[in-house]
């Protein structure tokens, strides 16, 4: 499946709205969307993944990217609308502890 990524941007803040699947086919195209709006200081970036069934390890790669670059430029991150399934991958590595994530999105094939 394709990963698509659309870009709302109202001043600091930017949005993506992710869809699709992150994998190590995917990842590199959400990276290179998501990577230039960490680096601007001051930025405020949500990342909506209200529409992503299915994420490996790359893409938790490319979030743990995000947020040590987050943390070097003075911008701030956040995942909203993590689907149940895809969270679960961010509960068993403890990344849930450290990425602030602001919405779970429960039922279905957890």
């Amino acid at each position: 499946m394709n990963l698509s990524v659309k870009i709302n941007e109202d001043s600091n803040l930017k949005v993506l709205e992710v869809s699709g699947e992150i994998d190590a086919y995917t990842a590199p195209e959400l990276k290179e969307s998501l990577m230039p709006l960490i680096r601007e200081s001051g930025n405020q970036v949500e990342v909506d993944l209200e529409d992503v069934q299915y994420m490996d390890s790359t893409g938790l790669g490319v979030f743990v990217s995000a947020l040590k670059t987050s943390k070097e430029s003075g911008s701030h991150f956040t995942l909203k609308n993590v689907q149940g399934r895809v969270y679960r991958i961010f509960e068993i590595t403890g990344l849930s502890e450290i990425i602030d994530i602001k919405a779970v999105i429960r039922g279905g094939n957890e």
